[in-house]
């Protein structure tokens, strides 16, 4: 039996138990929240115990590995009590607030030797290895990446200092994409715009941008504009568009399209990845598999270019970008 400590008690750490119960030998053993109804609520549903600290609950409860489902603010000292522990993380995305702290548990994660996963589950999708395939056929050079979407209900996702931007926050999955099939960013540089046509329902107004644009350039040669807005009611669009000479290819969550002028054929992806994920990672845990598809210290680079993104809009000037 795989032993699960989670750490959070959200609606992405509901999906995960929601997967990780329907995997053979796999038990979430914790739930830990400083909200303790929301921990008892989750823990209560999948049997297992809850607390209101990360600390007290590796220190309670036997785990294996631990489950790291916690708002960008948040991010930091979970991973730091899994990691002196010993134990295997995976870190549901972005992986911190902002960059220092992210290569901090880069270097902590690289001395404890640990499998880690995170929650870039895109990866997982087997239309993204068709696209890698066809684009070793045609070699990319412009892509237009985007998210188009609404503004989540809670209310620290529109305050810089608990949620990082739409950016930070959304977007990184789009950023990830084009990592994975365009290769590394150089430079970037971007700006955004402020909503402040409608007065604050309660509490305070948000303080990140409701939309930004930028221009990307590739060690590929390839280069690429960013859109991002959650200025919408409902989510119209999350997806990143990749052109070579003669065809283009519309990658998302839901399909990737190929366009070649002649024929547009659209593919649906086979896998759930967001099971996929989580398979994969218990797979990891259990020696079944070398790694994760998106382990921690390779998925910093999407964090460092998601963070290159909001440093240029904060500044109004190009960012390059060092590793």
């Amino acid at each position: 039996m795989t032993r699960i400590a989670l750490v959070g008690a959200g609606a992405v750490a509901q999906r995960h138990v929601d997967v990780l119960r329907g995997l053979h030998g796999v038990e979430v053993v914790s739930v830990a929240d400083p909200a303790q109804a929301a921990a008892s609520s989750l823990a209560s549903s999948c049997g297992a115990r809850a607390f209101t600290s990360a600390e007290e609950s590796l220190d309670a409860v036997p785990a294996d590995a631990v489950y790291i489902c916690v708002p960008p603010f948040a991010h930091g000292p979970p991973e730091v009590a899994a990691l002196d522990r010993g134990l295997p993380i995976f870190v549901e995305k972005p992986l911190a607030l902002d960059l220092p702290t992210a290569v901090a548990l880069a270097d902590r994660v690289a001395a404890a030797d640990v499998v880690t996963g995170t929650g870039y589950h895109w990866r997982c999708l087997d239309t993204l290895d068709r696209a890698r395939d066809l684009l070793c056929e045609t070699p990319p050079l412009l892509a237009m990446g985007y998210w188009l979407d609404k503004r989540p209900p809670v209310g620290w996702w529109g305050r810089r200092d608990r949620s990082g931007g739409q950016v930070v926050e959304q977007l990184t999955h789009v950023l990830d994409l084009a990592r994975v099939l365009l290769g590394e960013a150089e430079a970037v540089y971007a700006v955004g715009v402020l909503d402040d046509t409608e007065p604050p329902q309660g509490g305070e107004a948000d303080d990140i941008e409701a939309a930004t644009a930028a221009t990307v350039q590739f060690a590929s040669g390839a280069v690429a504009t960013l859109a991002a807005t959650s200025l919408l009611s409902a989510k119209r669009a999350a997806g990143l568009d990749i052109i070579g000479r003669g065809r283009t290819l519309e990658l998302s969550e839901l399909a990737l399209i190929v366009d070649d002028g002649a024929t547009r054929v659209e593919h649906t992806p086979s896998v759930d990845a967001k099971t996929l994920v989580d398979a994969e990672f218990i797979a990891a845990v259990r020696g079944e598999r070398e790694s994760t598809r998106a382990p921690y210290a390779e998925v910093l680079g999407t964090h460092r270019l998601a963070c290159a993104l909001t440093e240029s809009v904060a500044t109004g000037r190009p960012t390059r970008i060092v590793s």
